[in-house]
């Protein structure tokens, strides 16, 4: 354990609040329960399964499964259940978003840097990126995972919800009382909150870190169960000649794509699946909204 991993407990209306850090981002679990030793123990469950999964799949940690496979030069690496069950889940949204989700593509951060300036790469530094991009080229199976020389794999785009989805099937072990847990904006519930009233969720507006918009209006959703996610470019963007290029890219062009709304927001049964959809959304550019209309999937869109 990370000495400065703590995990923190406050009165929350007619429960607890536990709050920590990890991924980059604040993350709270919120309990509806008298009982602080409960709440206690849900907190740190729940902390530890988030620094587990943050611990073995972050790119930045050079001792993670995710390093590993990295800096493995062509060989073969060892994996477990857990990590090809993520790999084959990455490999059917390449395949339902017909290569626009390509979790390989991470490597084009390389050119890439979303940090609210105007410096845009050069076509020649996004087609060096791109030699290196290509879900096809990865081979994997139950055992092993082969990656080709140069080539990344980021779970970026994976984590955070799989770890949401993890934490609450830890705490429905744990209790039956109401739980909501929430990683940096993607969250879920383990059912509402007594007395079937629903949690209320708000969700930041895209100018809340940004010029533009001196009062952003956040919005609130009800959720009694299952999960939320957003996705969009609140914080990492450029800004050039008054164009906004979003960090989301288009995975065969290297480019951010075009026309998207600024933040979608899915609910899902699980918050893998909302996050993904929403991202799968952004991707279709203009036609986002539409794409989560024909899938019937319930979305709040932000232009």
């Amino acid at each position: 354990m990370k000495n400065n991993r703590l995990v923190s407990i406050n009165n929350h209306q007619d429960g607890y609040a536990l709050n920590f850090q990890a991924m980059a981002s604040p993350c709270e679990v919120l309990i509806q329960t008298r009982n602080r030793q409960l709440a206690v123990r849900v907190g740190d469950v729940v902390a530890n399964e988030v620094w587990r999964i943050e611990d073995k799949y972050s790119r930045y940690d050079q001792l993670s499964v995710c390093s590993i496979i990295n800096n493995s030069a062509g060989q073969a690496i060892s994996i477990d259940k857990e990590t090809y069950l993520l790999l084959n889940f990455a490999e059917q949204c390449y395949q339902l978003s017909e290569g626009l989700f390509d979790i390989t593509s991470g490597i084009l951060r390389k050119a890439w840097h979303f940090d609210g300036g105007e410096k845009l790469p050069s076509q020649a530094q996004i087609a060096a990126c791109l030699s290196y991009v290509g879900w096809p080229q990865v081979q994997f199976n139950p055992e092993q995972i082969t990656l080709a020389k140069g080539m990344e794999i980021d779970f970026g785009g994976l984590g955070k919800e799989y770890a949401v989805d993890r934490a609450i099937i830890l705490v429905k072990e744990l209790t039956d009382l109401p739980v909501l847990v929430n990683l940096g904006g993607d969250l879920a519930v383990t059912s509402a909150r007594l007395t079937n009233i629903p949690w209320q969720v708000a969700i930041e507006h895209p100018d809340a870190h940004g010029a533009g918009n001196s009062s952003p209006t956040d919005m609130i959703i009800s959720l009694s169960s299952g999960a939320l996610a957003t996705s969009g470019d609140a914080r990492r963007f450029l800004l050039k000649d008054g164009k906004r290029y979003s960090h989301v890219l288009n995975a065969k062009t290297g480019w951010p794509i075009q026309d998207a709304p600024r933040s979608m927001t899915v609910v899902a049964p699980a918050c893998i699946q909302a996050g993904i959809l929403a991202t799968m959304a952004l991707l279709q550019g203009e036609n986002a909204e539409q794409f989560l209309t024909e899938q019937e999937i319930k979305f709040w869109s932000r232009r």
